[in-house]
């Protein structure tokens, strides 16, 4: 279920403004392409859910207005978060990491 969206608009494509980022990722749990699974809560806790797997970490917006994550003991990451939307609806979320420019799409469960 997608939550704190209803006066959104967005674009396919689009970055997530920084005033819109607690809201998109805590909307509902992410589904990415592999068939992991995150969810993020407000408080800042993420969890992540691989095979049955699952870890636990934190994200934040830095003082840039970027979305990071950190998963003990020292995993830190800065992404760039664009809007999925598909016929006029927010679908999900696509991750790229700023160091690697690695992609990733997680789609609202």
């Amino acid at each position: 279920m997608i939550r704190n969206l209803d006066d959104v608009f967005a674009e396919d494509a689009t970055p997530v403004p920084p005033e819109q980022l607690p809201a998109a990722v805590t909307a509902g749990a992410l589904v990415y392409t592999d068939g992991t699974t995150q969810s993020f809560d407000p408080d800042g806790t993420t969890r992540y859910v691989e095979d049955g797997r699952q870890t636990e970490g934190t994200w934040s917006i830095d003082e840039n207005g970027r979305f990071c994550s950190f998963w003990p003991p020292s995993f830190r990451a800065s992404y760039d978060l664009r809007w999925m939307v598909d016929e006029g609806r927010i679908v999900g979320l696509r991750f790229s990491d700023l160091a690697s420019g690695t992609p990733f799409e997680g789609r609202y469960q």
